[in-house]
């Protein structure tokens, strides 16, 4: 199987560098997590530039910065029960399909992704992003190959 087309509002499961764990050196993340994709975009050389938001259980110390998933989204993606956020103060940005994308089923490449965030929700996340970032309140950690 291959890969499944990145596009916004997509979540995948993959290897999280957190900006913190990068300013420290570390040039992998340390745990798979779901991430949604809020951009993609294609370099001059014709490469895929895929851009991603973390998914957490941790609860938000400013709601400002981050979505809540509803419960019904969460179940449909197949994710678990817990409470979870899209983190919009920070994201990853990799040429696709990228050596961090962690298949569910192994030898599935298509499994990389949970499925699509609905598109309400995917606005919102979009617009909160930009506006974050038009303030210098978000960044991006260019991930290696």
């Amino acid at each position: 199987m291959t890969f499944p087309k990145p596009t916004q509002g997509l979540v995948l499961c993959y290897s999280y560098l957190w900006r913190r764990e990068y300013l420290r050196g570390q040039d992998e993340g340390v745990k798979d997590r779901p991430c949604a994709v809020i951009l993609v975009t294609t370099a001059e050389d014709g490469d895929e530039v895929v851009t991603v938001l973390p998914i957490t259980h941790t609860p938000p110390s400013n709601p400002d910065h981050v979505v809540e998933i509803p419960s019904a989204t969460k179940r449909r993606l197949g994710l678990d029960g817990e409470r979870s956020w899209v983190v919009l103060t920070e994201a990853n940005r990799f040429v696709w399909p990228g050596p961090d994308l962690r298949p569910l089923r192994v030898g599935d490449a298509a499994s990389v992704a949970y499925g699509l965030l609905p598109y309400a929700l995917m606005d919102a996340i979009r617009l909160k992003f930009i506006a974050l970032l038009k303030v210098n309140r978000s960044s991006v950690v260019q991930r290696t190959e």
